[in-house]
């Protein structure tokens, strides 16, 4: 089973910031047709967590995992490579990444802005539906939360 790299954006090496910036762009701007501004303040937030899935010097997984507010972490930018699909990657990452959240963040409830296909997968790990569905960049979306201790 991969591990994954946990690092702050100072802690990645040039290689893993160029794996996880091509990836994101790949699968969000390229693949989902979404052009927004895929690089954002959050990515150098000293408070930021990167989790990169590396299989051979290849990114196959990521998400990261932040502050939102004063009483919430969240979850973002989750990703699973094409070539990484099929293999059960989903769990393992938000596994990985909620460890992470309550390692960073002891004390905070997880929120996701979740697609809303998704919404099944992610009920599997406890998280519930806290807004409707809504549009962002042209993919329905809804915001969703773990709360602290579950």
């Amino acid at each position: 089973m991969l591990e994954p790299v946990v690092k702050s954006f100072y802690e990645l090496s040039h290689e893993e910031i160029f794996m996880m910036f091509k990836a994101r762009v790949d699968v969000f701007v390229v693949e989902q047709e979404c052009a927004y501004p895929e690089i954002d303040d959050i990515d150098r937030d000293l408070n930021t967590r990167h989790l990169l899935f590396l299989e051979h010097g290849c990114l196959k997984a990521y998400a990261r995992c932040y502050p939102k507010s004063e009483n919430t972490a969240s979850i973002g930018r989750v990703l699973i490579t094409p070539d990484g699909r099929g293999a059960g990657m989903g769990y393992t990452l938000m596994n990985a990444a909620l460890a992470c959240c309550h390692q960073q963040f002891p004390q905070m409830n997880v929120q996701i802005a979740a697609q809303s296909y998704l919404q099944p997968f992610y009920g599997k790990l406890g998280f519930e539906p806290i807004s409707d569905v809504y549009l962002e960049d042209g993919i329905e979306h809804l915001d969703m939360q773990l709360k602290q201790g579950n």
